[in-house]
């Protein structure tokens, strides 16, 4: 007998993982998704990355400052049926109007479609005003943040390390904290404000592992080593922004999207 269980409960076990991937693919695959999200898989590679970080379909998971919400097409019915997303950003309740504004834009996003989004929470995160409402303390399996880490950034580091002690705060021991970022080459000077949306690894890892975070490991997942990171208007000129509209868009759109660190952090 207890031979039969210990074979039962390992099955289930080696079984999880196929079934949390099969889950996931059907999320990357997805009709919910925008066909023009869909085409930047190519450069932001969401199942390896997902995969990465350990994500699992009953977790409870935080997106910090979700943007236009190209990640939470994703979450949000991976995490529909066994798990909770909570996307911290703004919120229409916020005090500031500009912020309330953004807030109800992506309130109306997932409104849009209640069969993907009903059941997204989204909670109130304005690093530039102090707020951090957005999930109890202790209460997520995971943090995740892609590409916004340079936003935070400012003299003195202020914002930034508010922010990681939120996250922080949020996850469960043993918890995963997630970051996708625009990589800075270690050999090239850091400007006080990350102005030119680059960011050197070594830092992010110094000030996540001050926050009391443990780096548990690194992918070059999405990395891309045609991006020399020195580009007149910074990362904005590479494709899909091109802020330099039509100079030198040939040559942008052969590097691609930035080359960008993969960090995976754990709360002890």
């Amino acid at each position: 007998m207890k031979r039969i269980l210990a074979a039962a409960i390992l099955a289930a076990t080696c079984s999880t993982p196929a079934l949390a991937d099969d889950a996931l693919k059907a999320a990357v695959n997805g009709s919910q998704r925008s066909p023009e999200n869909m085409k930047r898989d190519t450069y932001r590679h969401p199942y390896e990355t997902l995969t990465f970080f350990g994500i699992r379909p009953d977790m409870t998971v935080v997106e910090l400052s979700p943007g236009g919400g190209w990640y939470t097409e994703i979450l949000a019915p991976y995490l529909r049926e066994r798990g909770k997303l909570i996307v911290a950003g703004a919120t229409p309740e916020s005090k500031a109007a500009n912020v309330a504004r953004a807030g109800e834009r992506f309130k109306q996003k997932l409104d849009a479609n209640p069969g993907v989004f009903g059941k997204v929470q989204m909670g109130a995160f304005e690093p530039g005003n102090g707020v951090f409402n957005y999930a109890p303390k202790g209460g997520a399996d995971m943090v995740l943040t892609f590409r916004n880490v340079h936003n935070w950034k400012d003299e003195g580091d202020a914002r930034l390390k508010a922010v990681l002690k939120s996250a922080y705060d949020a996850l469960k021991p043993g918890g995963v904290f997630g970051v996708v970022e625009h990589r800075l080459p270690a050999a090239k000077t850091q400007d006080a404000t990350a102005s030119s949306g680059y960011v050197h690894e070594a830092y992010v890892i110094r000030l996540a592992e001050a926050a009391g975070f443990k780096l548990a490991a690194k992918s070059d997942v999405n990395a891309n080593p045609k991006d020399t990171a020195d580009h007149q208007g910074g990362v904005w000129a590479l494709p899909p922004t091109y802020g330099n509209k039509d100079v030198d868009r040939e040559k942008y759109a052969a590097i691609g999207e930035s080359d960008r660190m993969t960090l995976k952090f754990v709360k002890p």
